[in-house]
């Protein structure tokens, strides 16, 4: 129960980080500072330690050690141990970079995020696309287009697929309900922007230079995977997340319980992450081009936003009552929830609307209400780079390949807004 009402200066902090992530990379010399993952962490310190003093000098020091430990060392170890499983399986291939190779590259990749991870679906897949696309000179869209398919809409039939619809798990819903419930969506959604990117990518195609088409082809080779112990390492990211929970181990969810308890699947993640870490040959990580940067990156750049959005969320909360007046509709919560999760993390944000709609007494919303807050809060991510951890993942990986990704802002002008947003809005209407 949060004992001081939030003021609305407090958001600042959160707005001021969001602004840094979208703004610094853009100006002259401070983008190259910026570049550095401690210059990070450090804008992450400054702004989010004088938000945790305040919240601990006006006794909510448990909203941000809920947050910080339950919410962030869950979100940021899961995405680790997806990462580092993942990064040892070594898929290696020059495949020719046509659009039908790739449009099938991503229909693999939005099949599999909902069984493995949104995070495990990208960073397997990613530097396959990457090595595959090499020759070409246009790419930056192929990138994108992942970003959204992969890392974001197809995680939205199962709760291993997002962590938002993991969280709803955890309150009643049956696992399989997203299946039973959403496969409308899924199907229409993932078939559009397929649809989409293959056109997109035809036209690029069409405007390569020559001497580029004929390197594809002249340097293609066989596809080569290595690393095969690690997929049962990801398989013990998947049973973990699926049974260490409170629903198989109440004695973990009780109130009283030691936090060492409470964390009890993370601590299985870092066993994991060691398991597959020394067991896995250096040779194919090296192969492989891995490298820590990336979630290194999602590290410390959502410390601070987790750290700063704590009043945010607290705010949101606070005013549930208010807000609840305007949401009458099932379609509302699509956009709320969306428009939310894009800028907040999903997960809370969900959850926030789930206890809206949910009936008096009750811990979860009713199908209509849950469907519309499941396509907004695992849709929705994909609208800027921080809406969903891969996110972030992906665009490093892909800059440390020399491709010029566009900034937080140029994301939402040139890709998120005018072609994802549209078809959400359609398979809305469709089915909401």
């Amino acid at each position: 129960m949060l004992e001081h009402l939030i003021p609305a200066w407090m958001l600042i902090p959160f707005v001021v980080m969001l602004l840094c992530i979208a703004v610094l990379p853009l100006i002259p010399h401070v983008g190259e500072w910026w570049e550095h993952n401690l210059h990070k962490l450090y804008v992450s310190l400054i702004l989010g330690v004088p938000v945790g003093i305040w919240l601990c000098a006006n006794e909510m020091s448990h909203d941000l050690i809920h947050q910080m430990i339950y919410d962030y060392v869950p979100f940021i170890l899961l995405l680790m141990a997806l990462f580092v499983t993942t990064g040892g399986i070594c898929i290696r291939g020059d495949l020719k970079a046509t659009p039908l190779v790739n449009t099938t590259i991503m229909a693999i990749g939005w099949v599999l995020a909902s069984f493995m991870g949104t995070t495990g679906a990208a960073m397997l897949l990613i530097r396959l696309l990457l090595s595959t696309n090499q020759q070409r000179k246009y790419r930056v869209h192929t990138v994108l287009f992942f970003i959204a398919i992969v890392a974001n809409c197809g995680g939205l039939l199962s709760p291993l697929g997002d962590p938002p619809l993991f969280l709803l798990f955890q309150k009643g819903a049956d696992f399989a309900w997203w299946m039973q419930n959403m496969v409308g969506e899924w199907l229409v959604t993932g078939g559009l922007l397929l649809l989409i990117y293959f056109l997109v990518d035809m036209y690029f195609y069409r405007k390569e230079p020559t001497v580029n088409l004929m390197a594809d082809v002249r340097e293609s080779t066989e596809t080569e995977v290595s690393g095969l112990i690690n997929i049962f390492w990801l398989l013990c990211v998947i049973a973990s997340t699926m049974f260490i929970n409170p629903k198989y181990i109440p004695e973990m969810g009780a109130h009283d319980a030691p936090w060492y308890l409470k964390l009890l699947r993370e601590w299985a993640f870092i066993a994991i992450i060691a398991g597959s870490w020394f067991t896995t040959k250096k040779a194919v990580r090296v192969k492989n081009n891995y490298s820590w940067t990336p979630i290194l990156e999602v590290a410390c750049v959502f410390l601070g936003i987790f750290a700063t959005m704590t009043p945010a969320l607290a705010f949101l909360t606070q005013h549930a009552a208010s807000i609840k007046e305007f949401l009458s509709e099932p379609w509302q919560y699509v956009y709320t929830t969306g428009m939310l999760s894009a800028f907040l993390d999903n997960a809370p944000t969900a959850m926030v609307f789930n206890a809206m709609a949910a009936p008096e007494g009750m811990q979860l919303a009713t199908d209509p209400f849950l469907k519309a807050i499941s396509m907004g809060a695992v849709f929705f991510g994909a609208l800027t780079y921080i809406g969903n951890g891969p996110n972030f993942m992906v665009k490093s990986i892909a800059e440390q390949e020399g491709i010029d990704m566009p900034s937080f802002f140029g994301y939402m002008i040139k890709f998120s807004l005018i072609i994802l947003l549209p078809v959400y809005i359609i398979v809305q209407l469709i089915f909401i």
